[in-house]
């Protein structure tokens, strides 16, 4: 068993999504909604201490290029600019907890906010230069998340499994 702790702790760690279709979304901080979209997808955002803006640029360009969205005959073949989704993108430093020793989880692996918020930051300014409609949570900010997760399609996606 240590052994494969081992290599997990050795493992590279890279800036880390997960991603959801939806059919909407909305994401609301102290009783007021600051973000919402329609038919898209929600982007949860996780950023480590190495990451860097090459990391940002690799997954920005596949969360738009992805072809998860159905074609006429119902298969998943077509990206978010096809489909004309729009992006709601949610920080979640939690995406690099680690739970497998004790009951609390260790956040070691998340970045400080200040480098987390500059690449998130950074992230959000690059999928808005490809054109498509990006809403977003507040860095920081203890937020509700609301959707409906259209499927459900959801994919984790991480710069170092490139």
């Amino acid at each position: 068993m240590n052994a494969i702790l081992v290599l997990y702790e050795a493992a590279p760690h890279g800036m880390r999504i997960v991603l959801q279709r939806v059919t909407g979304a909305h994401v609301r901080v102290a009783g007021e909604t600051v973000g919402s979209i329609d038919a898209g997808i929600v982007i949860l955002v996780g950023v480590t201490h190495q990451d860097t803006r090459e990391d940002a640029d690799y997954l920005a360009a596949k969360v738009v290029q992805l072809r998860i969205f159905p074609d006429d005959a119902g298969r998943m073949n077509r990206s978010l600019l096809d489909a004309g989704g729009a992006l709601l993108v949610v920080s979640q430093f939690t995406l690099y907890g680690d739970c497998r020793k004790g009951r609390r989880p260790s956040f070691d692996q998340a970045a400080s906010p200040e480098h987390a918020r500059a690449l998130y930051e950074y992230f959000v300014q690059r999928l808005k230069s490809s054109n498509v409609k990006v809403a977003t949570g507040v860095f920081q900010a203890e937020m509700e998340l609301h959707l409906v997760n259209d499927g459900p399609v959801t994919f984790v996606l991480d710069s170092s499994r490139v």
